[in-house]
């Protein structure tokens, strides 16, 4: 209609006799005066012919621009509902921030900015990832700034994200793939990502000292756990013992497998108590036997206390036959094969007949079995009877805990310090020499640490209690003074 005003305001001849009629298209009515042709001077007749060309074609124009229009809103609308839409589905294991939602240049379809942001000039709206203007072109709105589609990028991969979510840390964008490959915690049992509960919260286990994350379903599916170290794996080979338990290679690398075998060892922890100026006069049998047989040596003793889960070792009192493993089995397919035992009758020549240790433990573990009997075995000899569960089992693991820390933390320079401040305040009142520990390999000071690790955090009242408030006295008063504690009173100093 520009033009035709334009041109009307531009003639000085009058129009006279003009009449309107109506145009209908597409709902829209537009008023158009009409003149009488023969009222209009033949050389204006062709421009005013073209005037009005004009104006039809502009108006077409607008209303083809304002159909365009209409259906991109239509189409960001349905991506605004795509988007909200997805954002009412949790995501686990972190809700992550809504996604960046796409804009028309100038048009505001529901992102988290207020409305005032989009009446700013274009000129304002600069990206966040390339620091440029955006312009005209289609952009993203998301962690509080505007991007390009191809700036806004994951930080892991560094491919622009397009997904209607995305998760963030540390302020920055991941596709929710890459920061579940990142961040979701997986299992070191069977190495998958560890399912959400019903609750929609990831939850798992972990070892308290192996810090090994696994799935709660491993704990009740069959998965074997070494008899050893308690560490779980699914592709692993385990040494299957006699009596069914199972052992990890790498312990089974310092297993001592029979009676005969252990010998060097029973007199070491000797040694062990001589340097602490509790020499054992007595020759004592030490046997290695099997779990059955241990549990029926058990059955058998009139005195003692036996609070473990499992027991490992035995300080015995009565005249029994006990079936020991004299020879090292042979080991076949990952199986013990040709196991022999042979009777062993014990006679009662004072207050303890024998020691018994179960078989097929590493050296470590073994030997603070051994340490714990024995002084169970002094105990008896030295005339400290009636003893509470809590005392004699405590100052027994005491003895267990010294020995250990002789063996991993020992005065050469070669070696890593322990990791336990009261364990090395035990050491230092150790005699030197006592302790005719070699070369370890890193795994078994690990394995040693862990031992240990498993007597100080004992939650038993007898073992673990016990433990704490023996292991308590002797670093104040010394192992001397608090037996002799013991002796008279019966109990720990307080």
């Amino acid at each position: 209609m520009s033009w035709l005003t334009k041109i009307f305001k531009g003639s000085n001849h009058k129009i006279s006799g003009g009449q309107y009629r109506r145009r209908y298209e597409d709902d829209t009515i537009s008023e158009v005066p009409t003149t009488s042709v023969d009222t209009v001077p033949d050389f204006d007749r062709e421009e005013i012919d073209q005037a009005i060309a004009r104006s039809i074609a502009e108006e077409d124009e607008r209303e083809q621009k304002a159909i365009d229009k209409e259906s991109q809103l239509e189409e960001d609308e349905q991506l605004a509902k795509a988007i909200q839409k997805s954002l009412n589905v949790d995501s686990p294991p972190q809700s992550p921030p809504r996604a960046p939602r796409l804009q028309a240049p100038g048009y505001d379809i529901g992102s988290f900015f207020p409305r005032d942001v989009f009446r700013y000039p274009l000129g304002h709206r600069i990206c966040s990832g390339c620091k440029s203007e955006i312009g005209n072109d289609r952009f993203l709105s998301g962690m509080g700034a505007f991007w390009h589609t191809e700036c806004f990028r994951c930080h892991a991969c560094h491919k622009p994200i397009s997904d209607h979510e995305f998760s963030m840390s540390d302020g920055r964008p991941y596709h929710k793939s890459c920061y579940k490959d990142l961040y979701h915690p997986k299992c070191d049992v069977c190495k998958q990502f560890i399912p959400s509960n019903s609750s929609g919260e990831i939850a798992y286990r972990e070892h308290p000292f192996w810090h090994q994350k696994y799935c709660p379903s491993h704990e009740n599916d069959g998965t074997p756990r070494c008899c050893s170290c308690e560490r779980m794996e699914v592709n692993c080979r385990y040494l299957i013992l006699d009596d069914g338990r199972k052992l990890c290679l790498e312990c089974l690398d310092s297993s001592i497998m029979d009676t005969n075998e252990c010998q060097p060892l029973y007199l070491e922890i000797q040694e062990f108590y001589e340097g602490l100026n509790m020499k054992v006069e007595q020759q004592i049998p030490m046997l290695l036997v099997e779990r059955q047989a241990l549990n029926e040596a058990m059955e058998g003793e009139k005195i003692g206390h036996h609070h473990m889960p499992e027991t490992r070792g035995l300080c015995l009192s009565e005249e029994q036959t006990i079936r020991t493993i004299l020879k090292r089995p042979r080991i076949g397919g990952y199986r013990i094969i040709d196991m022999f035992t042979e009777p062993y009758r014990l006679i009662r020549r004072c207050e303890v007949t024998a020691i018994l240790v179960l078989f097929g433990l590493p050296r470590l573990l073994t030997g603070s079995i051994l340490a714990h009997e024995m002084m169970h075995a002094w105990l008896r000899l030295k005339g400290y009877h009636s003893l509470s569960p809590d005392v004699e089992e405590g100052i027994c693991q005491v003895l267990a805990h010294m020995w250990l820390e002789s063996e991993i933390v020992p005065g050469s320079s070669n070696d890593e310090p322990s990791a336990s401040s009261s364990s090395s305040e035990v050491s230092t009142a150790l005699p030197s020499g006592s302790s005719k520990k070699g070369k370890r390999s890193q795994f078994e000071k690990k394995l040693g640490e862990f031992f240990k690790d498993q007597i100080e955090s004992n939650p038993s009242v007898a073992y673990g209690d016990g433990f704490r408030q023996g292991n308590k006295a002797v670093l104040q008063i010394g192992l001397k003074s608090t037996l002799d504690h013991i002796r008279l009173t019966g109990s720990f100093p307080c």
